[in-house]
């Protein structure tokens, strides 16, 4: 099981975003490549950080953790996941905070010496459609895509502008003296490589549009407006440069029957005055097929049946919410001679006076018997 990401970083789940922040800087220099040569342990802890960091640090990821747990960035979740990262890639994603060279004078990346930068290309952003079954069991989409690819046949060449280190030094007089500043290479835009060869079709950068088919696995229990992850699957970088991420936004379609609320499921069964005097035996829809429930004579109108189990599973996977069937008796509004006679020669029979039992009462009679 993973650790818990605040345990992580050592903080509380009320700490603010600075503590957050100042959390893992200090876990990241203790746990620093260059200050531990060798120690596999500590590069774990060193990633583990950066982890929890980049789900900690972001108010809408934060939120979807503390809601669902791990659960949320499982299965290709939005954010979280270093396992497919190296330590370049960490190191190019966080070493903002610390000033520029990550780690603070531990040679600016890992394993001592100059590191280059490894732009990253854009996301792509699609919304997919799932109804409850879908939600209910997990489902594996496929769907067609546009994204930007290298070209076939093109080639980079080193940037000679920064040497292919993406960025470049620059040279300010200010009234405190000389500042050396570094930025964006202007060229390569941060790529550290430009396009020596370019194919008839690619745009400036090498890059073409092409077609493909994504696999999406959408785990069970997903809610309306979840966004996952397919990490890779964006717009490809020029040269050596890290594919963007496929952001997909889960739109739930409504069920004709059924209502979700949260893991459990609403149905509303109407039923005749005769059946509810009488009892009957009703068959309603289901995600798993159709059931067979049992309605007791006298039922009353608003009686709700509970079918554990027959809801929708959550994203922790703490097992299944519930089917909750509303019973609701329908008067008729026509009546035969016959029918009409019948009601009138019971109307004023003792078993035909509302005598509403405790658990029949209407909430407001019983918030008031509690109080009288």
């Amino acid at each position: 099981m993973k650790q818990d990401y605040y345990e992580i970083l050592g903080v509380s789940k009320n700490a603010t975003a600075s503590e957050i922040k100042k959390a893992y800087r200090k876990k990241a220099v203790e746990n620093h490549p260059d200050k531990n040569p060798g120690n596999k342990q500590a590069e774990e802890r060193f990633k583990q950080a950066a982890e929890a960091y980049e789900i900690l640090s972001n108010a809408d990821k934060k939120a979807r953790y503390d809601q669902y747990g791990h659960a949320a960035f499982e299965n290709g979740g939005a954010g979280g996941g270093f396992g497919g990262m190296n330590m370049e890639d960490i190191f190019s994603q966080f070493g903002d905070i610390f000033g520029g060279h990550f780690g603070g004078g531990f040679g600016g990346g890992f394993g001592g010496g100059s590191r280059q930068g490894r732009i990253k290309g854009s996301n792509l952003r699609i919304r997919v459609k799932l109804e409850l079954k879908d939600i209910l069991n997990g489902v594996n989409k496929k769907v067609k895509v546009k994204r930007q690819v290298k070209a076939p046949g093109v080639t980079y060449s080193t940037c000679t502008a920064c040497n292919g280190q993406g960025s470049v030094m620059r040279v300010t007089s200010t009234i405190l003296g000389r500042m050396q500043t570094a930025t964006t290479c202007p060229t390569c835009k941060g790529a550290g490589k430009v396009v020596n060869h370019r194919p008839k079709g690619a745009d400036i950068n090498g890059l073409i549009l092409k077609e493909e088919t994504v696999e999406i696995d959408i785990p069970a229990g997903v809610t309306d407006g979840v966004q996952l992850k397919v990490s890779g699957k964006g717009n490809e970088a020029p040269g050596d440069g890290i594919p963007g991420d496929i952001l997909v936004v889960i739109q739930e379609v409504q069920h004709e029957k059924l209502k979700r609320e949260g893991t459990n499921l609403h149905y509303d069964l109407y039923i005749s005055y005769a059946e509810a005097v009488l009892g009957s035996s009703k068959e309603i829809d289901t995600l798993t097929g159709k059931v067979r429930i049992k309605i007791e004579e006298g039922t009353q109108s608003g009686k709700i049946l509970r079918l554990r189990g027959k809801g929708l599973p959550s994203l922790e996977r703490y097992g299944n919410g519930d089917l909750l069937v509303h019973l609701n008796v329908w008067t008729p509004k026509k009546l035969t001679k016959d029918q009409k006679a019948f009601f009138e020669s019971v109307r004023d029979h003792e078993n035909f006076v509302p005598k509403p039992s405790v658990s029949e009462k209407s909430f407001f009679e019983k918030v008031k018997d509690m109080f009288s």
